[in-house]
């Protein structure tokens, strides 16, 4: 079997939209729970990795070099054990396109997979802070993760938004790349570059960021944690439940459907279907 053409892609993902939204809803469900886990050890394990590095701003850059490495493992789990990831299901548009699956069907899938990989995210974010993990480097991992969740709490709706469209930009495009290899070793490579990017760029994924805001909320019961973050107490008052879902998920979760289901799934429908 050789490499697929773009064009080969393109059908490639209409069937797989077809498949996954008439998957039944429990099957939906725990796929989109372990995927939501998947990306959820990415953003703990990129973090754990790279603390250190982010703490300091001289060799910030370098900490998202490192995390952008090893995050790609996420994906790469979802891809090739099996996971229902909301980011990747808005792909789903170019069946749409293509009037082989509805409207209300694909919202269905979306809101199924999304509530999944919420539940998923919060499960591993919950045991990382029971673990005790969050004191490793005398504290800083718990403190660099309060920072980080303060960070996207304090974004502005557009930032957020905009940031939401260039990731998912990139993480559709990874799935696309794996669409179109022949070989597990090729998947793998066709998802680690695009993460690689998105993640060393600082952009927002809403999924990723089901467990980076709840890991900080959590964080933030820790004095140690809010002394060694040196966050003020403006972004401090941000981080709560409310500005997780308002100030972040939804903006980004908006820039994540154009980002994937416009610029890559309905861009390569209007170029090889439409024109």
């Amino acid at each position: 079997m050789k490499p697929l053409k773009p064009a080969e892609i393109l059908d490639y993902t209409i069937e797989t939209g077809v498949a996954k939204s008439g998957g039944r809803f429990f099957k939906l469900l725990f796929l989109s729970i372990m995927a939501g886990a998947f990306i959820a050890f990415a953003a703990e394990g990129s973090n754990m990795a790279a603390f250190n590095l982010f703490y300091q701003p001289t060799t910030y850059g370098l900490g998202k070099v490192l995390a952008g490495a090893i995050f790609g493992t996420g994906l790469m789990l979802v891809v090739l054990c099996g996971g229902e990831l909301f980011t990747g299901n808005t792909l789903i548009l170019a069946a749409v396109c293509e009037k082989r699956v509805k409207v209300t069907t694909m919202l269905r899938n979306w809101v199924i997979v999304y509530i999944g990989n919420l539940i998923g995210s919060l499960l591993i974010a919950y045991m990382m802070y029971q673990s005790g993990l969050f004191s490793s480097g005398a504290d800083v991992l718990g403190a660099v993760t309060l920072k980080i969740a303060a960070y996207k709490t304090g974004l502005s709706f557009m930032q957020a938004f905009y940031l939401g469209i260039m990731c998912n930009w990139l993480v559709c495009l990874a799935v696309w790349l794996s669409y179109g290899a022949d070989t597990m070793a090729g998947k793998i490579l066709g998802i680690f570059f695009p993460i690689w990017l998105f993640i060393t760029s600082g952009f927002e994924h809403s999924v990723a960021n089901m467990y980076y805001i709840p890991a900080g909320i959590m964080a933030k019961a820790n004095e140690s944690f809010v002394e060694l973050s040196h966050i003020s107490a403006e972004a401090l008052n941000q981080l709560t439940w409310s500005g997780f879902f308002i100030d972040n998920l939804i903006p980004v979760t908006l820039g994540n459907i154009v980002g994937g289901g416009i610029f890559v799934g309905i861009a390569y429908w209007f170029v090889y279907k439409k024109a």
